[in-house]
């Protein structure tokens, strides 16, 4: 149980922590997000958001409370993600990736779930 939890977790902070270092670095994405219509203070706030979400749930004594309300929030962002990325037709790729990431958080909340029982 604790090889799924921390696998679908450490899946799930990388691809924050890689989010976050583009949205903020990457000249493509920082183009991809005004081109989904996002003002720029809102790409910047997303950075760091992602950044603290992947922090929290990495850290094994983060209260749980905390933990389930980082969840949630990381699962918003992945549905209005889905939901941008429809409506600007992007590639299937992109949106394969997204429910993929999806499965992962619902995974590692799960697990999360079941080690602190």
């Amino acid at each position: 149980m604790k090889t799924i939890y921390w696998s679908s977790t450490i899946i799930i902070s990388s691809f924050l922590l890689l989010s976050s270092y583009t949205y903020l670095f990457s000249k493509n994405t920082i183009e991809g997000v005004k081109a989904l219509g996002f003002p720029d203070f809102f790409r910047v706030e997303l950075a760091v958001l992602k950044l603290i979400a992947a922090v929290i749930l990495i850290l094994p004594f983060a209260p749980l409370q905390v933990k389930e309300w980082t969840y949630a929030g990381v699962g918003l962002f992945l549905i209005t993600a889905l939901v941008a990325h429809i409506k600007h037709k992007d590639s299937i790729f992109i949106l394969f990736l997204l429910v993929i990431l999806m499965a992962v958080l619902v995974v590692s909340n799960i697990y999360m779930n079941k080690l602190m029982k």
